[in-house]
């Protein structure tokens, strides 16, 4: 949509270090030699990230400059801070009036929460809906103020999601529908679109996937009659101007510059009301939850604000498009990794403690629908997680709940391919965790064993890109990514940090846990709620690499190895040698 793309790699040719850029992020581009506070030479939007590079799209291409090194400044987004700062002023006065005055009391415990007396009954749109996602619904359909939809992961909780937003658009409901990330609000636009309900993405374009661009707000509006009007006055204007410069009378200009005054005026309302139309005819807005408070949604209210990835975003963030409503239902797993806080001091004060987290906590059951059918793992991948943070409430659908990696087209059955479950335990082979300059732990003798391994599935038949090779510690994922760039069989294999790669899913999935030292330090991998995004994103094949003397030295790590060496495969790393 008419923007430019520049691809920037590091003056040394090689892999990025560690960084905090993710797409999306708002960048400035500078001289590298340039003071904090200088001009920047252009602002713009992350594109797309390479191991090696970082795209940028810029609306004006810098003009001079970049010849020299440059540096990407990550601007803090200033407009977030602002909206959820104003939001929490707004809450703080008491919400009396307004869509969801009922609906606060509610989610801060001061009024219980109720539901319809009779069940409500519905037809599917989505026919292969299982069990649970059925009582889900009706759940959802059937609150007056709040639900939480609690999908654990593979449970299809954004098919459960799409379902509740067709259902209530039938009834006639106007519908909010948030989430934290771009790439959320995106999933539910594309299943959304083949069902033809009225709907638009609000949102910066760069920003979206171009399969749903189409959908997106300005698209919509260019195609609507009060834009084609404003189009014509553009025009209109454009002559104008072309008059003016000719005018040598000064009664002339005057009343063509009354005109062209007039005429803007009026190009600026009919944009308006382009927009305003576009938003007023549509059953379903989709936006991200701070894209909720964009000036064009002002005095909008909703039948029903639903946000999918409610556990991955802050609670402030959630109010943004929640005070737009009059019920909610917030799909989610709190059990899963919460949004990363980066002050320790607000993650002390509770900024850290989502909504549904503390909804789950004020209501439990009362409330929450859980999804109990899934449809990614082998069940011995999942069995580990159902047991120790789902009660043993999951069961594995029949089509996932047996397959193996050698059942996948073209994969050989060898020793690296039959099991479902790996552990391959580097204790005794002298290898050391330290720390890079940044503090992050990595430990490059289980690095190798891990490429070691992806090798040998590379070797059997496994494409790369089914592979995903994930570790807690950032300073692994880069040196990772070294040992990954002399493979060229390993190219389209993903390494990324556990935390990053959550929603996402891999046929076979390599754990790297690092830690390895004497006094059984295991720091951040403790947190029960990073290993079950570690181990539930593989399918097929799970395989552990770690030191289980040092990470046993945590009870619920033990009891993750002790899973593993009874329901899997036990190695040592010494027969991973060169």
């Amino acid at each position: 949509m008419g923007k430019t793309l520049m691809e920037l790699q590091s003056t040394k040719g090689d892999i990025l270090p560690p960084h905090k850029f993710g797409t999306h992020d708002v960048v400035v581009l500078k001289p590298n030699k340039a003071d904090l506070g200088s001009p920047a030479l252009g602002q713009g939007v992350v594109y797309r990230l390479k191991d090696s590079s970082i795209t940028v799209a810029f609306d004006d291409v810098p003009e001079e400059g970049l010849n020299n090194p440059l540096r990407l400044e990550k601007l803090a987004n200033e407009v977030t801070y602002r909206r959820m700062k104003d939001t929490l002023i707004q809450l703080s006065k008491g919400v009396l009036k307004g869509p969801a005055s009922d609906l606060v009391p509610v989610l801060f415990g001061e009024r219980p929460p109720t539901m319809s007396k009779k069940d409500v009954n519905f037809t599917p749109f989505n026919r292969n809906l299982d069990h649970s996602q059925k009582d889900a619904i009706s759940k959802a359909l059937s609150s007056k103020n709040v639900i939480l939809l609690h999908g654990p992961p593979g449970t299809g909780k954004t098919t459960a999601v799409v379902e509740i937003i067709l259902q209530e658009a039938k009834r006639g409901s106007k519908i909010l529908a948030c989430a934290a990330s771009n790439i959320a609000v995106d999933n539910i636009v594309e299943r959304l679109v083949p069902h033809r309900v009225k709907l638009v993405r609000l949102g910066h374009p760069a920003r979206m996937l171009p399969q749903v661009l189409d959908s997106a707000l300005d698209a919509q509006v260019l195609r609507g009659d009060n834009s084609a009007l404003a189009n014509d006055i553009r025009k209109e204007m454009k002559t104008l101007n072309g008059k003016l410069l000719k005018a040598k009378d000064r009664n002339a200009k005057r009343d063509i510059r009354r005109e062209l005054k007039a005429l803007s005026k009026e190009e600026r309302k009919r944009q308006q009301l382009a927009v305003t139309d576009v938003l007023k005819n549509a059953d379903v807005v989709l936006t991200t939850l701070t894209g909720a408070l964009s000036k064009k949604l002002d005095g909008m209210s909703y039948d029903l604000v639903i946000i999918d990835e409610a556990a991955q975003a802050l609670e402030i963030a959630c109010w943004i498009a929640l005070l737009k409503g009059s019920r909610c239902i917030l799909a989610g797993d709190h059990l899963q990794l919460p949004p990363t806080i980066q002050s320790v001091e607000a993650e002390k004060k509770g900024l850290g403690k989502t909504l549904f987290e503390r909804l789950a906590d004020l209501y439990g059951d009362e409330i929450t629908s859980m999804l109990t059918v899934q449809y990614r793992m082998h069940e011995l991948i999942m069995n580990w997680s159902s047991g120790e943070l789902y009660d043993n409430k999951i069961e594995a659908h029949s089509s996932v709940a047996s397959h193996m990696l050698y059942h996948l087209e073209d994969v050989k059955k060898t020793p690296s391919t039959e099991s479902t479950l790996l552990l391959i335990d580097i204790a005794g082979c002298d290898m050391e965790e330290k720390k890079d300059e940044e503090d992050s732990t990595l430990n490059e003798g289980e690095a190798e064993v891990a490429i070691a391994h992806a090798k040998r599935l590379v070797e059997s038949g496994v494409r790369a890109s089914d592979i995903g090779l994930i570790t807690p510690y950032a300073a692994q994922v880069v040196f990772l990514k070294k040992l990954k760039s002399n493979e060229d069989k390993l190219k389209e294999m993903e390494i990324s940090t556990v935390d990053g790669f959550q929603g996402r899913e891999k046929e076979a999935i390599i754990i790297s846990m690092v830690r390895s030292n004497s006094k059984k330090e295991v720091g951040f991998l403790s947190d029960r709620r990073r290993m079950n995004v570690a181990v539930t994103r593989a399918r097929r094949q799970c395989c552990l690499v770690c030191d289980t003397e040092t990470v046993s030295g945590d009870k619920f790590l033990k009891r993750l190895i002790e899973y593993f060496e009874e329901h899997g495969e036990y190695l040592s790393a010494s027969e991973y040698g060169n």
